[in-house]
């Protein structure tokens, strides 16, 4: 772990590119997202998001077809919808939305169908477009988990291509602005992790989308429960699994700066700890711990903290935090990992960021922080 007075110096460090940088960048161009989970609406329903926190807030989700690849929108979730877009245009201030498509429990092999013929990608495309318009909607975004292997990509290309001149061709017939396009994709360019090796299209991303929200979390969690985990750790001296390498590889892959999103956690990650007195970041586990699967929401965590006095640690070298109460273990971000995050994603030069998801904050905590720490915005 790095000494005190070198985080200190990286700290000072990174506060001068940053502010470098938003002195070098309008105000306005700062992307401040947030998704809104569909399930939420009777315990959280729309009308109780802070827009003065946001730019931009998802619904999650919907789903095409699986056989014509069109959105067939149910009554009930007409209802949802409506009340989604007409709630967050009439608060003042008012923010965009976008409605995202498919999710991470629903897979990868609809989408992969879908993208593969020119045909199924229009019908796609003209089915998206119309739901937009219907619902007054300001875009889309493609959360596809993820494209399977090489063909995928090159499909996901042509899919973006054709998506972008549809949009285009839609705007100057009807006269409206453009629709935004933008996908939620993984933390790094490329799959070095499991399964076949291969990377997203950045050419046709840096053409075709408004920007790319990059899912800079899940590192670690249920599917390991020998070991804790930073499971959104800025950095990570063992290996590439962190922020600090998804994002560089996007860069180094010709990504535009403008087009990237940092993503952030409003949730936790659990473990079970083998020994209470080995507490830190890797120290061995023996299973979950509290929450469903081994989650908690930011806010469940706060209540975790007060309810069992537990101890709280920030841990520099992988800018996080984990709080420990007897074998209980949870890694997550609070206001100071998120501050020192932000002004990394600054002085890359990043277009912003996102949270997944917006219910999951305490009394807007966490959000209130990221806007302060985001002197771009």
């Amino acid at each position: 772990m790095a000494s005190p007075k070198t985080n200190i110096l990286f700290c000072y460090v990174i506060f001068c590119f940053a502010l470098s940088s938003a002195m070098a960048h309008p105000p306005s161009k700062g992307v401040r997202g947030a998704y809104y989970p569909s399930w939420a609406f009777s315990t959280f329903p729309p009308s109780s998001i802070d827009t003065s926190l946001f730019t931009h807030i998802y619904y999650a989700f919907l789903v095409p077809n699986d056989t014509t690849f069109k959105f067939d929108i149910e009554d009930e979730t007409s209802t949802l919808l409506y009340n989604f877009t007409s709630t967050l245009r009439s608060k003042r201030p008012s923010v965009k939305t976008l409605f995202s498509v498919g999710g991470g429990g629903e897979g990868p092999a609809r989408f992969s169908r879908m993208a593969s013929t020119t045909a199924s990608r229009l019908t796609f495309i003209k089915s998206s477009i119309e739901v937009a318009r219907k619902y007054e909607f300001d875009g889309f975004d493609l959360d596809w988990e993820f494209p399977q292997n090489k063909k995928d990509m090159e499909n996901l290309a042509i899919l973006l291509d054709q998506w972008r001149v549809e949009v285009k061709k839609e705007s100057l017939t009807t006269k409206r602005p453009q629709l935004l396009i933008t996908a939620a994709v993984y933390f790094s360019v490329d799959f070095f992790l499991s399964g076949e090796f291969r990377s997203y299209p950045v050419n046709s991303i840096n053409k075709n989308l408004d920007w790319i929200n990059l899912m800079c979390y899940d590192y670690h969690g249920s599917w390991d429960t020998s070991a804790t985990g930073a499971h959104a750790a800025l950095f990570d001296s063992k290996s590439n699994i962190s922020t600090s390498y998804g994002l560089r590889s996007w860069i180094k892959a010709g990504a535009l700066r403008s087009k990237l999103i940092m993503g952030l956690p409003l949730y936790g990650r659990t473990w079970k700890l083998k020994d209470p007195i080995v507490h830190g970041i890797g120290a061995p586990a023996i299973g979950l711990g509290p929450g469903d699967e081994g989650t908690l929401t930011y806010r469940e965590i706060e209540k975790f903290n007060e309810d069992n006095n537990a101890k709280v640690v920030y841990d520099a070298a992988t800018v996080s935090t984990y709080s420990v109460a007897g074998t209980s273990w949870i890694g997550y971000d609070d206001t100071r990992s998120i501050a020192m995050k932000l002004s990394y994603a600054q002085a890359l030069g990043l277009r912003g960021y996102f949270f997944w998801q917006v219910a999951g904050d305490q009394n807007w905590k966490i959000s209130k922080k990221a806007k302060q720490s985001w002197i771009m915005s």
